[in-house]
Formats: structure tokens, C-alpha cells, sequence
């Protein structure tokens, strides 16, 4: 099955909270969410049973793959190397999808939504370590840069988003400089800093039956 390319809302109303998929509509009164807008489909509105223990792991699952705008293969992959690296797994796996340069770009504020950051770096304005990267997957290390190419149209880009981004405070892990178009992985995130929506834990729980 091939990427998800329907209604960005319409995620967000199967799992009953806000994935942040639009950038700054999240935050406004017509996010339907705020409009307590029911789960799609013909019995959305009835949808309140208790769910098994099951259902509610599948559910956290579902929430972080989505927020993050991946396919379950992909985020199943994710899953084994966080498994395979020492340390917590449930927090290593948030900090590897924090790094991914798609993420990144979003959180500098260079693309509006994490989708409009993959199309960003998928059309080549981003270089990491001064070489163009256009894997929106690729897992950055403390210490990468990443910019914005020195292309007019690509800075162009980059500027309108820049100045949009008036709801997104800069994570304390990057440094951004806006006059260059660049930025540093100074630290990897911490689980307080990241402030998950859903409880990685459970996500663990869920591979592990």
C-alpha cells in the first residue's frame, strides 16, 4: 500500500487528538479537533467502547507513525534499529524520528508541516554537511548541519515559512542561524524535550507480543 495522500484532518479525528499534520491550522479554532468533529465513517460519532489492551498499544502505534507521516514497513525498520541500540528503546526510537532531516527541516521552521518538509527536502533545497540530501529518512548525528541550499528559489521558500512560523518555538537541541539558512544537531533530544502524544512504552509493548 502506497503513502497516505487523503485529508491530513481526517487522521487526526481517527485517533481522537491532534496529530499536528497542518502546521499552523493545528493551532487555530477550525482545527477539527477543537470543533470536537467525530471519527470519520458511517458510526464515527458512536465510536466510545473501552478498547482491549491490545487496541489501545495498536492505537499509540498508529498516532506516532502517523504524526510522523510513515508507512508501517518504514516504521517497523525504525522500530528494529532502536531495538538494536543500547539504551531505552521506546526513548532512542523517539530521538531517531526526531532526527530524521524531514523533522528537522520542520522543526527549524523551514517547511510549514512535516509533509510539506518531505516534499522540501525530496526536491533537493536541503544539503547536510554541505552536500545536497534529498532522503527524507536519512537519521542526522549530533554535530550535522543542515542548510538550505544557496538556490534563490529555495531560499525564497524557506524565508515565507521562516516568517510564518510565529506558533513553533526552537527546540533547545538545534542552533539555527536565519540569516545563513543553517543549523546544528548541537544534542540529541531528551524524552522531556521531545514531549511525545503518545506513550512510546506501549509502542514497545505492542512489537514485543
Amino acid at each position: 500500500m502506497g503513502r497516505y495522500t487523503g485529508p491530513a484532518c481526517r487522521l487526526c479525528r481517527r485517533e481522537g487528538q491532534k496529530l499536528f499534520l497542518k502546521g499552523a491550522r493545528c493551532y487555530m479554532a477550525k482545527c477539527a479537533i477543537e470543533q470536537g468533529t467525530p471519527a470519520p465513517g458511517q458510526h464515527g460519532a458512536r465510536r466510545g467502547r473501552k478498547m482491549s489492551e491490545y487496541g489501545e498499544q495498536l492505537r499509540q502505534k498508529q498516532c506516532l507513525r502517523r504524526q510522523f507521516g510513515m508507512q508501517e514497513v518504514q516504521f517497523r525498520r525504525f522500530f528494529r534499529e532502536a531495538l538494536r541500540r543500547k539504551g531505552v528503546t521506546g526513548e532512542i526510537l523517539l530521538q531517531m524520528l526526531e532526527t530524521r532531516l524531514d523533522n528537522l527541516v520542520y522543526r527549524l521552521g523551514f517547511a510549514a508541516s512535516r509533509r510539506a518538509a518531505r516534499q522540501f527536502v525530496l526536491h533537493g533545497h536541503v544539503a547536510v554537511n554541505g552536500q545536497k540530501a534529498a532522503v527524507p529518512s536519512m537519521v542526522l548525528s549530533v554535530g550535522d548541519v543542515v542548510e538550505v541550499r544557496d538556490r534563490a528559489h529555495s531560499r525564497d521558500l524557506a524565508t515565507r515559512c521562516l516568517e510564518a512560523a510565529t506558533t513553533q518555538q526552537m527546540p533547545a537541541w538545534l542552533s539555527l542561524d536565519r540569516k545563513a539558512f543553517r543549523a546544528e544537531l548541537v544534542s540529541l533530544p531528551t524524552r522531556e524535550q521531545i514531549a511525545p502524544i503518545v506513550d512510546e512504552q506501549a509502542i514497545v509493548e505492542l512489537y514485543s507480543r
